[in-house]
């Protein structure tokens, strides 16, 4: 499992499709490779609202998936 206690601090480019990846199987964290195949979970497919900074989940717990709630302080 590829999860870790902090976000994944990404550029976006505006109006760009990411697959963020859920099941926390990818060798591409955060991004989905196609690893959820052999699991229940499917990736969040979202839009960059804007250019610059994301703070993408990498703990895999945030209410606001893929972004990062700070969720992992309490882990």
């Amino acid at each position: 499992m590829n999860t870790k206690k902090e976000p994944y601090l990404v550029k976006g480019k505006k109006d760009k499709n990411y697959a963020w990846c859920s099941c926390a199987e990818s060798s591409n964290q955060p991004f989905c490779d196609g690893s959820h195949a052999k699991t229940d979970k499917q990736p969040i497919v979202f839009k960059a609202e804007k250019d610059g900074d994301m703070h993408l989940c990498g703990c895999k717990q945030s209410t606001n998936a893929p972004y990062c709630d700070g969720t992992h302080l309490s882990l």
